[in-house]
């Protein structure tokens, strides 16, 4: 089968390179930079789109987050170092990156409502799906996907956004902006007990957005299969009653099997089939409109080969870079039959079950 190509977006900038949060923090420049020396390669000059980025103004960063954050974090501003909270520190351009990082999630959604685009990938830092209306945490200054889906609504006319989470980490933030809403359905993949130590099975919204958190906690240790097995038996179909007008994915990549802050197992062909299984729903609900957006992920080959596995997905492109991101198409295909019969994913259904049509 010939694949379809489409003009995918890449939302970069060299300024998310300059928020350094300190000498041995996880969150690094190195992050972005693996992905960024690939993509400049010569040969991948015309694969993407790469449309200028310009800071979120704070009327649009208001959207989700008060006066008194939004000055702290301004604070922040020019200073050599600060701290926000115990694990998330700034240097001098941190304020800097982390409105052009909300920037970016709007422009892509501009782009994505215009048509100018079929999807888009946002390479940003700081990510955001932990920093909450008041409080800047996990370290994430704003909230750029929360942001985007605020954005969205209000200045397009949506009534519908869905946001798929699947970094190794809950996201509170997210969760907190929605839920009381049914205007943004909120599903998140994560490990529990972790790091922030929300997202339980039972936190599943309140008042009109009672059923409008679907949270898929899992233990540790599960791969490929599983996280393809809650894809198509849960998240494809609650998409698909749901009929968003505009899907986002929280990505990250701390899910790799060889990630120092998580314990899951996943590979290059699963990024590839967990991006596939999203341009797929998008394709059937809301004509292809999908933006994913950089969090976690810790594991510089990991960053590299799952970003590279999503692009490939999210293009049509077969991107060959001659390392192991020369993933197993067949391998791919195959996640689509997978069946994992873990009791945290059943038990998820069970109750997701009780708000939608499994």
């Amino acid at each position: 089968m010939k694949k379809i190509l489409r003009k995918t977006a890449t939302l970069r900038d060299t300024l998310f390179m300059e928020h350094d949060p300190g000498f041995g923090h996880p969150e690094s420049p190195q992050r972005l930079k693996v992905i960024n020396d690939v993509l400049e390669r010569e040969e991948f000059e015309n694969f993407f789109i790469n449309p200028p980025i310009k800071p979120a103004p704070r009327a649009v960063i208001a959207l989700n987050h008060d006066k008194a954050l939004i000055n702290r974090v301004e604070e922040t501003a020019g200073n050599t170092f600060d701290s926000l909270d115990s694990d998330t520190t700034t240097s001098p351009q941190s304020c800097a990156a982390a409105t052009l990082a909300v920037g970016a999630l709007t422009t892509g959604v501009d782009l994505l409502i215009k048509g100018s685009i079929d999807n888009a990938f946002s390479l940003v830092r700081p990510p955001g799906h932990h920093a909450e209306r008041n409080k800047s945490m996990g370290f994430c200054l704003y909230n750029n996907v929360a942001v985007a889906a605020r954005y969205a609504i209000s200045h397009h006319g949506l009534k519908r956004v869905m946001i798929v989470d699947w970094d190794v980490h809950h996201g509170n933030g997210t969760q907190e902006s929605f839920y009381e809403t049914d205007k943004v359905l909120y599903v998140s993949t994560h490990q529990f007990p972790f790091y922030p130590g929300s997202g339980n099975t039972m936190e599943t919204g309140r008042g009109r957005g009672e059923g409008y958190t679907v949270n898929i906690p899992l233990p540790g240790y599960q791969g490929d299969a599983d996280y393809a097995t809650i894809f198509n038996k849960i998240i494809k179909p609650i998409g698909s009653e749901y009929k968003p007008e505009l899907i986002l994915v929280s990505c990250g990549f701390d899910i790799y099997k060889d990630d120092p802050l998580g314990s899951m197992e996943v590979t290059a062909e699963g990024f590839a089939y967990l991006t596939r299984s999203m341009v797929q729903l998008a394709e059937e609900v809301c004509d292809g409109k999908l933006m994913l957006t950089l969090e976690g992920g810790y594991d510089f080959t990991g960053q590299r080969d799952g970003a590279l596995a999503v692009l490939s997905e999210l293009s049509g492109r077969s991107l060959d870079v001659g390392f192991s991101i020369n993933f197993n198409v067949n391998a791919v295909d195959k996640l689509a039959g997978a069946h994992s019969v873990h009791p945290a994913i059943n038990q998820a259904e069970e109750v997701a079950k009780k708000s939608w049509k499994l």
